[in-house]
């Protein structure tokens, strides 16, 4: 296939990824807007913090659960089918959530439902972007518009999503949010062209279906754990969680500094915005031979303007600080993104693909929940500096690694070391 250059907005012409774009982006909107309007009505009935940081964190932790358990639907059926059933699935479970006065006994498990089934959604829609994105560097270009526009998203969503609620109140919110997955699904069955299911089973795996499940969670696995370039690559994908965290933060770190409430929101935006940079940065301007080889180094210079930001008085300086962050974070991500899906054998991408996808929530989850632990027993200061120490640690461990010698080296990943061949 020819090979096109060009920035990148062009992958614009290509009509399929035109339709996952726009279900994703309308996706992310709307599950902002639920984050918001969670904590509003959880808050507001509970008057607990700690119950609003615990339904906060249930719209990420789960996801683990559902790429683990779930990821091998992506490659069993048809992926343009898993991603709208998903969809489906997903309105009509949150139409609950938006009943007034909904027992938190009842909204928690219906919530972890909802997240659980955003995993083989994720999964079907990394793995069919390497068919989608097939031409020279477009699968990179792809994943720097992903983000650029999530990123946005999120932006948009943090400044107007207590706007919207305080208009509409939570439970339209919440109904708004079901209206984003039918939207979503229409998307990808309009825009989508339909692909058999890449894996089928057959007379010798089919005695039992618990057999076949066994066995199709424990290739995900393999194929992630078992090959040391594969790993590496989820790993260092995982680190953007210790450099997310610190958006939790931002309402006692900004307290610390004396800085008015104007300054939460600027340091909340801070990464995300950093992160648009990052995307056009790695997508326009960062050559593709050394995309692979900036994964690591990137993924480890994103933890010293955190570490730095404990130093700093000016609260000014910290939002710039983080915003540095958020760029180099994206330098790292973007490659690792579109590197591991193509490199992954198509067979097994999606549960690949689905497991690093919830790793990476899982891990964003998790490291709000250790750094608000730091933050409680020490101060927001110190936690942030602990997200950028772990994220340094992180990427150090991997640049040591056997895959991360073979990124430096810019060596093709599945050089010799089958994805389900156990490392070394």
């Amino acid at each position: 296939m020819g090979h096109r250059r060009g920035g990148g907005t062009s992958v614009f012409g290509n009509p399929e990824f035109r339709a996952l774009w726009l279900a994703e982006l309308v996706s992310v909107a709307g599950d902002q807007l639920a984050r918001v309007a969670f904590s509003v009505l959880v808050y507001g009935r509970t008057g607990s913090a700690a119950w609003a940081a615990a339904v906060y964190a249930l719209t990420f932790l789960p996801a683990l659960l559902g790429g683990v358990l779930l990821g091998w639907v992506a490659d069993r059926l048809p992926r343009r089918r898993v991603m709208v059933v998903a969809d489906l699935a997903r309105a009509l479970l949150i139409l609950p959530l938006a009943w007034p006065g909904i027992p938190l006994a009842v909204l928690c498990p219906l919530l972890v439902l909802v997240v659980v089934l955003a995993s083989p959604h994720s999964a079907a829609q990394g793995a069919l972007l390497p068919d989608v994105l097939a031409d020279g560097d477009a699968l990179e270009r792809g994943f720097a518009v992903r983000q650029i526009t999530n990123q946005t998203a999120q932006i948009a969503g943090f400044a107007l999503g207590g706007v919207v609620v305080t208009l509409i109140g939570s439970e339209a919110a919440v109904l708004a949010n079901a209206g984003t997955f039918v939207l979503s699904g229409l998307f990808v069955w309009l825009g989508v062209r339909s692909r058999p299911a890449p894996a089928r089973v057959d007379d010798a795996t089919a005695a039992t279906g618990l057999r076949i499940f066994a066995a199709d969670v424990r290739e995900g696995a393999v194929a992630v754990f078992g090959d040391p370039g594969l790993r590496t690559l989820a790993v260092a994908v995982w680190l953007v969680g210790c450099y997310v965290a610190p958006e939790a933060l931002a309402v006692p770190f900004a307290d610390e500094m004396g800085a008015g409430a104007g300054a939460v929101g600027l340091l909340m935006a801070a990464d995300p915005a950093g992160s648009v940079l990052g995307a056009v940065v790695v997508s326009r301007w960062v050559p593709e031979a050394w995309r692979e080889r900036v994964v690591i180094p990137a993924a480890a210079l994103a933890g010293l303007p955190l570490v730095a930001s404990l130093f700093v008085s000016d609260v000014a300086v910290v939002i710039v600080l983080w915003g540095l962050t958020g760029a180099l974070c994206t330098i790292s991500l973007v490659p690792a993104q579109a590197v591991f899906v193509r490199t992954t054998p198509g067979a097994v991408r999606g549960r690949a693909t689905g497991l690093a996808a919830s790793g990476l929530i899982a891990a964003q989850g998790l490291a709000i929940l250790v750094c608000g632990g730091v933050a409680q027993v020490w101060s927001a200061g110190i936690a942030v500096m602990v997200c950028g120490v772990g994220g340094i640690a992180g990427a150090a461990a991997l640049w040591v690694s056997r895959g991360g010698r073979r990124l430096r080296a810019a060596l093709p990943l599945d050089d010799g070391a089958s994805c389900a061949t156990p490392a070394d």
